[in-house]
């Protein structure tokens, strides 16, 4: 994947956990069909989703450095410098 598309991934998937955890909203459509019993365990999904996604913004920026930086060639190769 390109540096871009794990960023906007990454942003994309922890601003929707992000939304998840701090507002009532999914727990309100959980409880409007019927699964307010799996808002219980919401925590132990959307935290370590939340984690991840943030992991992937920080792999993407990281690759996105070591590009402009010259240390990664276009085969994902290191240069010896």
């Amino acid at each position: 994947m390109k540096d871009a598309t794990l960023i906007r991934t990454g942003a994309v998937g922890a601003v929707i956990a992000a939304v998840c955890c701090a507002t009532p909203v999914l727990v309100i459509a959980l409880g409007a069909v019927g699964l307010a019993a799996v808002a219980a365990y919401l925590d132990y999904v959307l935290l370590p989703a939340l984690a991840v996604c943030l992991g992937l913004i920080g792999y993407g920026l990281h690759l996105r450095r070591q590009t402009a930086t010259g240390c990664a060639t276009e085969t994902g190769e290191k240069r010896n410098v």
